[in-house]
């Protein structure tokens, strides 16, 4: 109950600060219907509270559950405390589609949610082809090694399709840095579908994915395909990516860190760390948000360079844990 009190509070605080000139007491007037200052004021505190910070709160939610979530069944489905998608290319994969859509003219934002998630499928199947390679499936640093390759040969084709076509190139910048800013209930509504869908199956797959975490035999024991939950995790983890990467931008880390926190709550049961990812995950997102808002006032910092600065020294803490190899 105390993660949903901070979740709470962090969303209060998401509505009542920025990096504008409208207050936290303003915006907490406004809030609670008793607007301080002259009309044209408060009218601009209503925009400000209902049109941008809202959505932004909304949207980074939303972000955060689903990055959170594809992490940890990422690490459930690998094996691999470092099975993370921004650091195993899954990220960047569905990045660099949405680009190449970008440079093809796409705009809506449904059409974004598809060929992002078409990205991350990809990239899913990379992560997993290599996992099976003598020697890399058995070393995790060497996993994220591979992911690296991958992540940067894919950042440097985004690159050359920025020096290709200039006209789309502010567009892909300014969506590639990962943020909230600007982001609106539309951007939300149109990945609500993949999220409900990802929702459904992670409920169906959670029990086969506790139980194949005691290996495939007693999986097969209990009467669950293993082949078949790893697939339709892969496919859960390609949906909430690609829906996360669509409307927010390519955020590293989250799926690092909200399942490393879950698991050092919950234990190593994956049911309770999903639970908990659905919850830890919007309160990573949600606060590295405010600090981007506040650390250089007027101005933002990107989201995801707070969260790479979080995620870094959990990075450093699971590489040095002595239970590295497996989960």
């Amino acid at each position: 109950m105390w993660l949903i009190a901070a979740l709470a509070l962090l969303c209060l605080t998401s509505l009542l600060i920025g990096a504008g000139e409208v207050g936290p007491l303003t915006s907490l007037a406004t809030l609670v219907g008793h607007p301080i200052g002259a009309a044209t004021g408060s009218d601009e505190a209503r925009f400000v509270m209902t049109e941008l910070r809202g959505p932004r709160t909304l949207v980074g939610l939303a972000v955060g559950a689903s990055l959170g979530i594809a992490g940890a069944l990422l690490q459930a489905v690998a094996r691999n405390p470092l099975a993370e998608p921004g650091l195993l290319g899954v990220s960047a994969g569905s990045a660099f589609a949405i680009a190449v859509a970008l440079v093809l003219g796409a705009s809506a934002a449904t059409l974004r949610v598809s060929v992002a998630q078409l990205g991350a499928v990809c990239g899913c199947a990379f992560v997993l082809g290599a996992s099976r390679l003598n020697a890399v499936g058995q070393d995790p640093i060497r996993l994220v090694l591979t992911g690296a390759v991958l992540s940067g040969l894919l950042g440097a084709l985004t690159s050359l399709l920025l020096l290709m076509d200039q006209r789309a190139a502010d567009e892909i910048r300014f969506w590639l840095v990962g943020s909230l800013a600007g982001r609106r209930l539309a951007d939300l509504q149109a990945i609500l579908p993949s999220l409900a869908l990802a929702a459904t199956i992670t409920l169906t797959i959670a029990r086969p994915l506790s139980a194949l975490a005691l290996g495939e035999r007693v999986a097969v024991g209990l009467g669950h395909h293993p082949r078949r939950v790893r697939l339709l995790a892969i496919a859960v983890v390609a949906m909430l990516v690609g829906a996360a990467t669509a409307v927010a931008g390519p955020i590293a880390f989250v799926g690092l860190v909200v399942p490393f926190a879950a698991r050092a709550i919950a234990g190593p049961d994956i049911r309770r760390t999903l639970w908990l990812a659905l919850i830890l995950g919007p309160m990573v997102v949600i606060a590295a948000d405010i600090v981007a808002r506040v650390v250089v006032a007027p101005s933002e910092l990107s989201l995801g360079v707070i969260t790479a600065l979080i995620g870094a020294p959990v990075l450093i803490a699971v590489v040095r844990s002595r239970r590295l190899p497996t989960l």
